[in-house]
């Protein structure tokens, strides 16, 4: 269980799936990246365009759905995720999983790391 005085970032969240943790630095940008992925377009009622339109490339063939699971997950993140650059993208699809590799720099920092989503 986590304390308030325990928190050094300015930006944190509960953590998923980890009753009384918290999600800081690195950690919280990856759990705000794998939100953005993996919530489908419109279906936040308060903000109907957060998130990505991922799932619907899930049944193209694999040359289609590549890229434009690529560009998808590009536009998502620089759009709802402004704390960070987006050094470079991957997606590969295995059987019926599809993982999306997300390798950043946060602004302003030397800070980088990689977030990967499974969908």
């Amino acid at each position: 269980m986590t304390n308030l005085n325990e928190i050094t970032y300015v930006d944190w969240q509960l953590k998923l799936n980890a009753i009384g943790e918290v999600s800081e630095g690195v950690d919280d940008i990856n759990q705000c990246i794998a939100i953005i992925l993996l919530t489908r377009k419109g279906s936040d009622p308060q903000r109907p365009t957060f998130g990505s339109d991922i799932y619907k490339y899930v049944d193209y063939p694999v040359n289609e759905a590549i890229p434009n699971i690529i560009r998808e997950t590009t536009d998502a993140i620089s759009l709802w995720e402004t704390r960070i650059n987006i050094d470079s993208v991957t997606a590969e699809i295995d059987g019926s999983n599809i993982t999306v590799k997300v390798e950043w720099t946060l602004k302003d920092s030397n800070v980088s790391a990689t977030a990967e989503v499974t969908l």
